[in-house]
């Protein structure tokens, strides 16, 4: 069976950036808050859930979905739309560290799928742990009208397959912790106040006591790179789309309350001790020859807190946010016939970020603190 439709090389996915990564940053939180998911589980019925079927039950189930996801008036034109096993490792690398498909599904091989729409904010993993796990992505934070927009496709694919549904729990899923509405929304969060202030382990404390999960920038096990973290709901069960979205949504507003009064009190008491931080990553970002990614990813974290204190113009925060992808192994390695070792992949790291932020000028110290905070008022745009 084929499953090439409208399909690019992955190396073209990093011609553009991900539209999710095209905030607004006056709006929805975007200093704190980089981007938006919501991720739906779902199965059909009278088949086994992949991790039970067999490759020809897969590869028949994976014929009913691709008609259906191909469909959708919100996929258009696929501009991924693959069978696994036609992904090298190394692409598939690519697409984790895109966040379009998990680091499990990238173990898959034959009979499992995917579809990404052009850009980027729907992706449709098939046959991963569920049947389907459809995932929807806006900058900033969007939960209500990324949650709207998922119940949408969700809809729409409820009406050309047949989900596994029972009145009594909601959405039949392989994972029990997945049960009932089958629903995963997560925050991507940058906090590098709380860490700097050393408040971020009773933010997280706080957090899970009430029902949410905390994780790193790839989700469950990573760890938070970059200051970088995801919050997201951990029940799926006995409570409604909308009220987990609506307390999901309370709590985030609350996260980046205490951030943003962190980042006051920083200003009031160590403004200089910041600037220097700020500043030396500048320097070693423009002049440096050899990078690990954890470090690069640390630095671009405080040039980017600099870009919401105001200590860089406005119009450099996408090119330092850009960075926080297009550094990641899998990327640098991708224009390449061979595995780099870790010292190539430095090297080439070091060059990247000298050419990406060469337009990127000196921090300005003069003007640290001047940026206004954004309110955490969720645009419904």
């Amino acid at each position: 069976m084929s499953y090439r439709t409208g399909v690019v090389k992955i190396a073209n996915l990093l011609q553009t950036s991900s539209e999710w990564l095209h905030g607004d940053s006056g709006g929805a939180g975007n200093k704190v808050v980089l981007c938006t998911r919501v991720r739906l589980a779902r199965n059909l019925n009278h088949h086994p859930f992949p991790g039970w079927a067999k490759k020809a039950e897969r590869e028949r189930i994976l014929s009913i979905i691709q008609p259906a996801v191909l469909s959708l008036p919100e996929m258009g034109q696929a501009i991924v739309c693959d069978s696994m096993d036609h992904f090298s490792p190394l692409e598939k690398q690519v697409l984790v560290e895109q966040h379009l498909i998990s680091r499990e599904h990238a173990a898959k091989s034959a009979g499992s799928g995917l579809a990404v729409n052009k850009p980027r904010t729907l992706s449709v993993m098939i046959n991963e742990e569920d049947h389907l796990r459809l995932q929807v992505f806006r900058a900033g934070l969007q939960l209500k009208g990324l949650w709207k927009m998922a119940d949408k496709i969700d809809g729409e694919l409820d009406e050309r397959l047949d989900f596994a549904f029972s009145p009594q729990i909601g959405y039949l899923t392989a994972c029990p912790t997945n049960v009932g509405t089958g629903m995963r929304a997560s925050v991507m969060m940058h906090l590098p106040a709380l860490v700097l202030k050393e408040q971020i382990g009773q933010i997280i404390k706080a957090v899970n006591r009430i029902g949410l999960a905390v994780r790193g920038l790839y989700g469950e096990g990573t760890e938070a790179l970059g200051n970088l973290f995801q919050v997201s709901n951990q029940m799926t069960l006995g409570e409604s789309e909308t009220a987990i979205i609506e307390r999901l949504q309370k709590v985030i507003s609350q996260i980046i309350d205490h951030e943003e009064n962190a980042r006051v009190t920083l200003l009031q008491e160590k403004a200089r001790v910041v600037a220097d931080q700020v500043g030396r990553a500048y320097g070693i970002m423009r002049h440096s020859y050899a990078m690990s990614s954890k470090e690069a990813l640390n630095l671009l974290s405080l040039l980017r807190f600099g870009a919401d204190l105001g200590m860089f113009p406005e119009s450099c925060r996408m090119a330092i946010d850009e960075c926080f992808i297009k550094t990641q192994p899998a990327h640098l390695q991708l224009d390449y016939d061979r595995k780099l070792t870790t010292e190539e992949r430095d090297g080439i790291r070091s060059d990247f970020l000298r050419e990406h932020l060469k337009d990127v000028p000196a921090p300005d110290c003069a003007k640290l603190g001047t940026s206004t905070p954004p309110s955490t008022e969720e645009s419904q745009s």
